[in-house]
């Protein structure tokens, strides 16, 4: 399928559940002449931190005439295609890739990246074939993430307290017909150092139907050094504690005693293998190494003992992190770091030329964070015109585009053509009670806009 592009002229193309504003917001306005020329600006990539970027541009340039680009034929990126179903108050962020395990038996089936899981359970069209058996009793999650969290509580969530959210169909489907009763998130260092949010973790110590399995023993000695610990990390530590440690009462007891399905924590596991059934067919466990920290701070790493642990399994998911891809020869690309060389945004070397979000600062932060780095980024921006140090003069901005694109046969979806896909998956949601039921087929998409 030829490439498709975005063009929006203004900020209300964001969805309906935009998070508000947060008061780290940085307080730049720039002032420009109304006699000024138009700038043309392109952002490429339709996810937060492109349409954050494109709200700050036009915020504080009105005259500026903002175009984005996407490659899929519908908007927001990870915002509509990484968000876990049950939680759209949450809006996420991301990059087109994930960190590779590197182990053998990494291309057994059976094994995915949890980024294609979540793309396959939201309905990211090129992650609709992934097919995931759960046919199996034990799933292995690798990683300690929020992400890690998302995909364990949605392969426990019973199937009915997911019916009124976008998850799609066939995903729900297919959760129908789990047999997934155990889940463990396995991570190579320890308590201390899980990267999930306390809100997260108390919501699956929470879920309707599943008890958490927490060893006791890999908490020792952490009473006394939480007072040392800095009060977010404080708060989950005390509740990873007080789930490990605290005998529940006994009508909690007799709830537990009841939930047919079960999560825990493994720490201080590194992945070595993924090891195969006898006929060499599918996953069937992992071979971990046994880890202990080393170094102090900053500095700490997980080192093998030596010893090692197999842990039998039949679906195994990867959540060790995602990265970028680099976009075109050239853009510079660190493709060790996997981040474009940028200094505040801009582009080393590249006059013109500006990054925002994962592949500006890598994976890490929030949506608030995305949110502020990207108005960063449009003030860098909007610094560099108004001193003269971008190129002067009349551009064609997107009437260019629109003339290469024609000149190769390519029939761009336009912003219009999504209200009119935004609809049909609004009004196939309404007879089930869904916010929407999400299209996964581009050619049924192409389809409905007449193509």
């Amino acid at each position: 399928m030829a490439p498709r592009c975005w063009r929006w002229w203004h900020w209300s193309a964001w969805p309906r559940t935009r998070p508000p504003p947060t008061r780290s917001t940085p307080s730049f306005r720039q002032h420009f002449s109304t006699q000024e020329k138009t700038p043309q600006i392109c952002v490429v990539g339709s996810g937060p931190a492109g349409f954050y970027t494109a709200q700050y541009l036009l915020k504080h340039h009105p005259q500026a005439h903002v175009d984005i680009y996407e490659k899929q034929l519908v908007p927001f990126g990870l915002v509509r295609f990484g968000v876990a179903p049950d939680h759209p108050e949450v809006k996420s962020y991301g990059a087109e890739d994930h960190q590779a395990l590197d182990i053998p038996g990494e291309e057994l089936p059976g094994v995915f990246s949890a980024r294609s899981f979540v793309g396959w359970y939201n309905g990211l069209p090129e992650n609709q074939e992934l097919a995931p058996d759960l046919s199996c009793d034990t799933a292995v999650i690798l990683g300690q993430g929020n992400v890690a969290l998302d995909v364990a509580r949605i392969l426990l969530t019973p199937p009915e307290h997911l019916e009124k959210t976008d998850i799609t169909k066939a995903a729900l489907g297919v959760l129908r017909q789990s047999q997934v009763k155990t889940v463990w998130l396995v991570g190579r260092r320890g308590p201390l150092q899980v990267a999930f949010t306390i809100k997260e973790l108390r919501e699956m110590i929470q879920l309707p139907g599943t008890r958490p399995i927490l060893d006791p023993e890999e908490f020792l000695g952490l009473q006394d050094r939480i007072k040392e610990i800095p009060r977010p990390r404080k708060r989950l530590t005390e509740l990873l504690l007080q789930t490990a440690t605290q005998k529940p009462r006994a009508e909690e007891a007799a709830h537990l005693a009841s939930g047919s399905r079960a999560w825990g924590l493994r720490f201080f596991r590194s992945p070595q293998q993924v090891l195969p059934s006898p006929d060499g067919r599918r996953v069937a466990g992992i071979r971990l190494a046994v880890t202990r920290l080393e170094g102090v701070g900053e500095a700490i790493r997980a080192v093998p003992t030596g010893d090692m642990e197999d842990l039998p399994c039949g679906l195994v998911l990867s959540s060790i992190g995602y990265k970028s891809r680099p976009i075109d020869p050239s853009v510079p690309f660190d493709l060790k770091l996997g981040v474009i060389p940028n200094m505040e945004g801009r582009v080393v070397d590249v006059p013109g030329l500006y990054c925002s979000g994962w592949v500006k600062t890598g994976p890490t932060g929030v949506i608030g964070t995305t949110m502020n780095d990207s108005f960063l980024t449009g003030q860098m921006l909007l610094q560099d015109l108004k001193s003269g140090l971008l190129a002067s003069g009349p551009r064609p901005g997107s009437a260019a585009i629109q003339a290469l694109l024609s000149s190769r046969g390519v029939r761009p979806v336009s912003f219009s053509d999504w209200e009119k896909l935004d609809a049909k998956e609004v009004a196939q949601g309404q007879g089930s009670g869904k916010p929407r039921e999400k299209l996964v087929d581009r050619q049924e998409m192409l389809r409905l806009l007449g193509r």
